[in-house]
């Protein structure tokens, strides 16, 4: 059973969306090939870009049958929940579900594909004085995403991206299918969402002294919570992955 659901502004792309189930293999540009599986399309004048999730594991495959939503799902039902919020991610065009015996066996999350600017990860490398003011806007994006009870659970560097229109940063959220919505966000909570930022020291500083003016929060706790969290994050990622850190200086 293939379950399929379309947003309304592109339903011209039904068969194009349809078919993707037998196409997606052999079909698309490939732009990314790991745990999941992201190509691009070019239909109709638009360039769209397709995600395949990996097959769950049996257990998940239950979850996602009975009481959980698929990341598929998730990921299409929160697209749209941002924008209502007027926060920018890519437009979402559809998500597909794909199930045998009642399992969930396949999903894919269809959107439109942007061309950006900058992506936070840019962060690993660079001079503090050339960043503050990406640095500054972030920071403010971050607080107003916050105060309006939007988490992203995932809120690492590679999730973030940007635009630049006359000389202000357009920030765009994607890998959506782990976020919580209308729940206040405390201090606590915030510190602990900026663990898996990219940047030196000095750069998270910046953001955090930021975003604390911005939401009101005492500075001086504010950074210490955050460089605890931080610490604890960045030194298991790097026993598991030796070699890697979140600043490897100027990229010189």
């Amino acid at each position: 059973m293939t379950n399929i659901l379309i947003n309304p502004e592109y339903s011209q792309l039904e068969g194009f969306i349809t078919n993707l189930p037998v196409t997606f293999s052999h079909a698309g540009e490939t732009v990314y090939s790991g745990r999941n599986i992201i190509k691009l399309f070019d239909i109709q004048g638009l360039t769209i870009n397709v995600k395949s999730f990996k097959k769950p594991i049996f257990i998940n495959q239950i979850a996602y049958t009975t009481f959980r939503n698929s990341k598929a799902r998730r990921s299409y039902e929160y697209a749209l929940k941002l924008e209502e919020k007027g926060f920018n991610t890519p437009d979402p065009i559809a998500y597909i579900e794909q199930k045998t015996l009642g399992l969930l066996k396949h999903s894919f999350y269809i959107s439109v594909n942007e061309n950006f600017d900058g992506i936070m990860q840019e962060l690993k490398t660079g001079k503090i004085e050339d960043l503050k003011e990406l640095l500054y806007h972030f920071a403010r994006y971050t607080a107003r995403l916050h105060e309006e009870q939007i988490l992203h659970l995932d809120y690492s560097s590679g999730n973030i991206l940007y635009k630049t229109v006359k000389g202000n940063y357009i920030f765009y959220l994607v890998d959506l299918n782990r976020m919580i919505f209308d729940k206040p966000i405390d201090m606590d909570t915030a510190c602990f969402n900026f663990r898996r930022l990219w940047g030196s020291d000095e750069m998270i500083n910046v953001f955090v002294e930021e975003y604390a003016k911005s939401r009101g929060f005492d500075t001086a706790t504010c950074l210490k919570k955050t460089f605890e969290y931080r610490k604890k994050f960045w030194d298991t990622f790097t026993r598991k992955h030796p070699g890697s850190s979140p600043y490897s200086g100027h990229g010189e």
